[in-house]
């Protein structure tokens, strides 16, 4: 008895090794096969005139904003640029016309204005028929600080709950319906890797980002059957203004690799990093303990915020 005991024993841990490495293989090329769906082939088609003949991009004189409208005008869409500089969105308007031969159109507008502001988009937008709507817009801090040095505190609450969640509502509310009643159309939701976990320091941003990521998750899920798709793009480092990082890297890309990459995996991921990296960098954070994670965003953000304070007190 004692030695089928013993051997009945050995069967089940060489049944359940067997199994747990089977699972592991099987999640290794989950990833792997999920990975050449979306970075090798993704699906450039998703986005296009089919969907309207319109694209509307908040925040779109720099940066992330900027790429997304000389991509979409490379698709063939006509392009409405929103931010608060007139001159700046003249500049970028010619460009993408002499670029692309597109028709472009210009609505000034500062979302740091809780109201207003939204009746001059709606009138801007009227009679348009909008395909796609990015809502890039986005304010940060400076640099890490506490949450009780942030400077002209309850200033710098109104901004960034005004420019980073308000304007994604309130922009949502203006187009969504037309969509929804062609049954097609895409909303872009520009969310942040600091949305992804908690990131202390920039803890205000971070949680404005976090809002962005379930609140574009939650309608894609009220809407999708409804031929309307909602995408939060969650991107790490990106060679911005933002950022202030001057050179791109394997990790840290330009603005319009990221915009490339992010466009042909709509459809296809409802949250994405928008990059081959940054979705290496989200998936080992997940699988990092919490404490660890923590401590890891703490002693990075420290580190920065020294750095600031130190050449705050050189100049």
């Amino acid at each position: 008895m004692e030695a089928s005991d013993a051997s009945s024993g050995s069967g089940l841990f060489y049944w359940a090794g067997l199994l747990t490495v089977a699972y592991f293989a099987l999640r290794v090329l989950y990833h792997v096969v999920n990975g050449v769906r979306l970075w090798a082939l993704g699906d450039p088609k998703a986005v296009g005139p089919h969907l309207g003949a319109w694209a509307v991009v908040t925040g779109a004189t720099d940066g992330i904003g900027k790429a997304y409208a000389e991509e979409l005008a490379r698709r063939g869409m006509k392009v409405a640029l929103i931010s608060r500089s007139q001159e700046k969105m003249d500049q970028v308007a010619s460009e993408i016309r002499g670029r692309f031969n597109v028709e472009t159109k210009t609505i000034v507008g500062d979302f740091e204005d809780r109201e207003a502001v939204y009746d001059k988009i709606k009138e801007g937008l009227e009679g348009l028929e909008i395909g796609i709507l990015v809502n890039n817009v986005g304010a940060s801090y400076p640099f890490p600080q506490y949450f009780l040095e942030l400077a002209d505190l309850d200033k710098t609450i109104d901004r960034l709950i005004n420019i980073n969640v308000l304007s994604v509502c309130k922009m949502t509310r203006l187009v969504l319906p037309r969509m929804l009643e062609r049954s097609k159309g895409v909303i872009v939701n520009m969310s942040s890797f600091a949305g992804y976990n908690p990131f202390p320091f920039v803890t205000l941003y971070s949680a404005t980002k976090a809002f962005v990521d379930f609140f574009s998750r939650g309608l894609n899920a009220e809407y999708r059957n409804k031929g309307v798709i909602v995408q939060s793009v969650q991107p790490y480092l990106v060679q911005t203004k933002m950022t202030k990082i001057r050179k791109p890297s394997f990790f840290v890309p330009t603005p319009e690799t990221l915009v490339k990459y992010a466009l042909n995996t709509v459809g296809l991921e409802s949250q994405t990093s928008g990059y081959p990296t940054h979705s290496l960098l989200a998936w080992i954070s997940r699988i990092l303990p919490k404490w660890y994670r923590n401590k890891l965003m703490v002693d990075i953000c420290l580190k920065a915020r020294a750095h600031n304070l130190r050449k705050l007190k050189e100049n």
